[in-house]
């Protein structure tokens, strides 16, 4: 990952502005990967617990998945994935622009909303 920034985004990597943000998974939190994160000095953004709505899987590639995918029936596991991993490969760069913008105004709701509840509306 941090390879990728380093080509992607030299100007983030060069000034260390960038930041790592994962869901609260066990895999996510466990101890090697907090020890791995402080050891190479890589900065994360807490997420807050039982917030589901910040997880860019859950409200943007998901849902792209499952249009190319509804109402189509599978013959194999590998067929699935097949089509799975095309539709993956279709994003954009302006998808994925739009990805973190949604996923930055919602961060901001939640912020804002100090761990109280709130709705999140299907367009942000």
């Amino acid at each position: 990952m941090r390879e990728n920034v380093r080509c992607k985004r030299p100007q983030m990597q060069k000034n260390g502005d960038w930041l790592l943000h994962h869901d609260n998974a066990p895999a996510h939190t466990s101890l090697v990967v907090r020890e791995f994160l402080t050891k190479n000095n890589m900065t994360t953004v807490p997420h807050p617990a039982y917030s589901p709505a910040l997880a860019p899987c859950g409200f943007h590639m998901f849902p792209k998945m499952k249009i190319r995918l509804k109402e189509r029936r599978f013959i194999s596991i590998e067929e699935i994935q097949a089509e799975s991993q095309h539709a993956l490969n279709t994003l954009t760069p302006a998808d994925i622009n739009e990805c973190f913008q949604k996923w930055h105004n919602r961060w901001g709701r939640c912020t804002q909303a100090q761990g109280d509840y709130f709705e999140v509306d299907g367009g942000n």
